[in-house]
This record gives structure tokens, C-alpha cells and sequence, in this order.
């Protein structure tokens, strides 16, 4: 018996194995009384396991039968060891992934889509707001060339006519100001706000519901131009001056306004005069209504500001503008 073991003993360290523990579990018991092969020794260590196997004692010429089986593991170095393999992907992140990609393509497309038709829209608004200031500014230097052509004829200028005529030009400009402001706070932002709402909100397309008060302008512009220039006398003179006034306030509001403030279409060197930066700023204050919608006029914006304690903001704004 004691030379069986001795025999495994060095069997076993032949092969490099170091045996830590033996513990015969019960199952191994009960396998040994029935009969059958009992497991002696499970795996080792890591690299190598060995299992000994050790058949019922039965006396064969007075000796016992030892068995060993020895099992090669895998062997890991560790290099391998510490390398993890990365983890299957499954079918679920797959399927995110494609909705990632899928989106993040639909958004490009959208963006670029964006891009395009606004760069459409910028362009149908500068070709009408070119055609228009083309055709109202020679329709206007035409009048006013026969108009005062046909007060000198006879030889006599009629000064007080010519005066009254650059003078009213000049106050009608300057009132439209003010009649704009007035208007803004008690038409456009009340009864009228239902037109006038299109203008405070993203623009779909080149026009808007707003631009419907140009036209309305325009109206008694053209009415006064036209009386003024079929007819003689003070009077008539009075009111192309006053035609003319408002025509030229109108061309300045659409340049400083739509070009200038909301960049409908390039304005060129106006973006570069301070002082239209500041209306501008000041009108982009309006619309941010930090002011309860103060400034309600355009070109004295900044004096409005003021009176409301906003030149801190005004100057940010300013400075903001000018790193876009």
C-alpha cells in the first residue's frame, strides 16, 4: 500500500505537478464502495490539471492497481491573459448604431436642404428689393427733373414753389420716423398684430405677411408724387415733396431694416457706417422684447434705448452683431 503511493508520488513529480491538497468528497466515497474508479486528485493549478484515478483495491498477486490520468489544460501566458476580448456586439446595438447613422445623415440633409432654400430666398428678395429701389429711384429722379423743369419754363423760378418742395422732402422723411414708431406701437403690435405677428417669427420663404405695410406706404408715396407732377402751384409742389419724403424714407427702412438688420440680402458697405450698427443693434433689441418692444422706431432706436436705461444692452448687442 505504501509503495503504491510512493510509486504516484514520483509519478506525479515527473511530470511537474505539485499536489497542495487532498480531500476525498463524498461522492468519491460512495463511488468507491460501489464498485467503481475513485477520483483522487482534481486540477492543480491554472496552467495544467491533472486528475488521479485510482481503481477499487482488489488484490491481483497481492498488489493494488494504481491508475493515473492526467488531463493538459490549456496553457495562458500572460500576455494573453491580460489582453480582453472585446465583447460580441449584439443585434440591439447594431440596430442603434444604423438608427445613429441613419440620423445623423437625415440631419446633414436637412441642414444642407436648409442651407439651399435659404440662400434661394436671399436671392428672390434681392433681385425684387434691386428691381424695386431701381424703379421707384428713376421713377422719382424722372419727377422731380420734370418737375422742376416745368417750373422754370417762361423764364420765372418759382422759389417758394422749389422751397417748399425740398422742405416738405426733407420733414416728410424725418416725420415718417416718427409716424412709424407711433404706428408700430398702436397698429402693428395691436390691431394689426395678426400681420404683423409673421414678422416676429422664422420666416418661411423669401416674403412675409408684413411686408403687405410696404405696399400700404407706397400707396399715398405714389398719390402725392403723381398729383404734385401733373399739377402747378404751391400746393401741388407741397405734395410731391411730401411724396418724394416718404419715398426715400421707405428705400432707407428696406436697405437698414430687411438688409441690414435681418440680412434678407447683402447691403455692402452700410453694415460698416457705426451709427446704422447701432439701429441695428437697438432694432434687435426690439425684438428680443426685453424692453416691453421698446425701441418702436428704426433709425432713432438707440435714442429710445436710452430713455429706457438700455445702453449696457444695446452696446452688448452691438458687440454680439459684430462677431457673427
Amino acid at each position: 500500500m505504501a509503495s503504491g503511493f510512493s510509486a504516484a508520488s514520483t509519478a506525479i513529480g515527473a511530470w511537474g505537478l505539485s499536489i497542495s491538497s487532498f480531500e476525498l468528497s463524498s461522492s468519491q466515497r460512495a463511488a468507491s464502495r460501489g464498485g467503481r474508479g475513485l477520483l483522487l486528485l482534481g486540477p492543480f493549478s491554472s496552467r495544467r490539471s491533472t486528475s488521479l484515478f485510482l481503481s477499487p483495491r482488489t488484490r491481483r498477486d497481492g498488489a493494488h492497481t494504481v491508475c493515473f490520468v492526467g488531463n493538459e489544460g490549456t496553457k495562458k501566458f500572460p500576455e494573453e491573459a491580460s489582453i480582453p476580448s472585446p465583447p460580441p456586439e449584439s443585434a440591439t446595438d447594431l440596430i442603434a448604431s444604423e438608427i445613429k447613422e441613419e440620423a445623423m445623415w437625415i440631419s446633414a440633409s436637412r441642414a444642407a436642404k436648409r442651407k439651399t432654400r435659404k440662400r434661394a430666398e436671399r436671392r428672390t428678395y434681392l433681385v425684387a428689393a434691386v428691381c424695386s429701389s431701381i424703379g421707384i429711384t428713376s421713377m422719382a429722379v424722372a419727377a422731380v427733373y420734370y418737375r422742376f423743369y416745368w417750373q422754370m419754363e417762361g423764364g420765372e423760378v418759382p422759389l417758394t414753389e422749389m422751397l417748399g418742395t425740398f422742405s416738405l422732402s426733407v420733414g416728410a422723411a424725418v416725420g415718417m420716423e416718427f409716424w412709424a414708431r407711433w404706428a408700430h406701437r398702436a397698429l402693428w403690435h395691436a390691431s394689426l398684430w395678426h400681420m404683423h405677428e409673421s414678422h416676429h417669427r422664422p420666416r418661411d420663404g423669401p416674403f412675409e405677411l408684413n411686408d403687405v405695410f410696404a405696399i400700404i406706404n407706397a400707396v399715398p408715396a405714389i398719390s402725392l408724387l403723381s398729383y404734385g407732377l401733373f399739377h402747378r402751384g404751391l400746393l401741388p409742389g407741397l405734395c410731391f415733396g411730401a411724396g418724394l419724403g416718404i419715398t426715400l424714407f421707405g428705400m432707407a427702412y428696406m436697405f437698414v431694416h430687411d438688409g441690414l438688420v435681418h440680412r434678407r440680402f447683402p447691403v455692402g458697405p452700410i453694415a460698416d457706417v457705426p451709427y446704422f450698427r447701432r439701429v441695428a443693434a437697438a432694432h434687435q433689441i426690439h425684438h428680443s422684447n426685453k424692453y416691453k418692444g421698446v425701441p418702436y422706431g428704426l433709425f432713432l432706436g438707440p435714442k429710445e434705448l436710452e430713455e429706457v436705461g438700455g445702453n449696457e444692452e444695446l452696446e452688448r448687442e452691438i458687440s454680439r452683431r459684430m462677431k457673427l
